[in-house]
């Protein structure tokens, strides 16, 4: 029996030994290549993880512009004193506190624009232009009094001025489109 195990140690142990040295050269082959390609792998994920995020960038760059310039024209519209929301606001103060609007119309005056297709009557008709020089604006809205069934039609038009760069008034007037109709001047620059 001892025969027999001393051949196959004899038979096996070189074919053993020989396998064990090749998965050993093997292995270390596979370190050193590794070492080799981890920094040019890892330098390739890096350039891409780069690339993302200067995608990134970019794109929450564009949002931020976006957004700041949505802002910038609704404070414009909003607040500005050249935007017609506002010359429509100041103009409709003005025939509130005329005495003979509050006459004709009674003390309660609601003012609106003109009507859309979804009932609203939000939208103050206007029109921009240059003359001399200078801007000019028209707007045309309708005023509703507390009198029952008492409409006016109010007209506008506002000039800039170039000294403080702000609108002033050139004309107020409403004409009444009830009975008796006439027109009511409630300033006139002109």
């Amino acid at each position: 029996m001892e025969a027999v195990t001393g051949i196959l140690v004899f038979f096996l142990l070189p074919k053993c030994y020989l396998s064990c040295r090749l998965i050993q050269e093997h292995l270390y082959k596979k370190v050193l290549l590794s070492k080799i390609v981890t920094p040019v792998l890892f330098l390739s994920i890096s350039v891409k993880e780069a690339g993302r995020d200067f995608t990134y960038f970019i794109v929450v760059l564009v949002g931020i512009g976006v957004t700041g310039g949505l802002f910038y024209v609704i404070f414009k519209e909003l607040f500005s004193s050249s935007s017609p929301s506002k010359i429509y606001g100041d103009a409709l103060e003005k025939c509130r506190s005329h005495p003979e609007i509050i006459g004709v119309f009674g003390e309660s005056i609601k003012g609106y624009g003109e009507a859309t297709r979804r009932g609203r009557r939000q939208l103050v008709s206007h029109i921009e232009y240059v003359k001399d020089g200078l801007k000019h604006m028209r707007l045309k809205f309708y005023i509703e009094g507390s009198e029952p069934g008492k409409r006016g039609t109010v007209h506008v038009e506002v000039k800039e001025n170039p000294e403080r760069g702000k609108f002033e008034f050139r004309y107020i007037f409403v004409d009444v489109d009830t009975y008796p109709r006439r027109t009511i001047v409630i300033e006139d620059n002109r």
